[in-house]
């Protein structure tokens, strides 16, 4: 699905390193701004990637969830575009099979959070 994009990128992350290694000023800002230009680019071919794999309920879940936890929003992205790309995914994800993706990574990343009391001496 993305083997020509992946190439592509990859190939402008090379640049990019290759770029940070050396080069005047003026090339640098010339760069960076090819940087900013190839950073966008991605993003939006992302975002192109999920609006195919997602329905527009869970699409709209996803983006409510970003605006509150944007790295588990970005992580279950990372998941769905990557079974995506595996061929783990035939039809578009639901808003309820998007739930239950999350639901699973909560109970794998859910925190040991331990209470412990205080005692103060007056």
């Amino acid at each position: 699905m993305a083997d020509p994009e992946l190439e592509a990128i990859r190939q402008r992350r090379m640049q990019e390193l290759m770029a940070q290694r050396g080069g005047a000023n003026q090339q640098n800002a010339g760069q960076q701004k090819a940087q900013e230009e190839a950073k966008q680019e991605a993003e939006e071919r992302r975002q192109m990637m999920l609006a195919q794999i997602l329905s527009s309920e869970a699409r709209e879940r996803l983006s409510r969830i970003a605006l509150v936890k944007p790295d588990k929003a970005r992580g279950v992205e990372d998941v769905l575009l990557r079974a995506a790309q595996t061929g783990g995914i035939s039809e578009k994800v639901s808003e309820e099979r998007l739930i239950s993706l999350l639901e699973q990574i909560n109970t794998q990343t859910t925190k040991q959070t331990k209470v412990t009391e205080l005692a103060c001496r007056l």
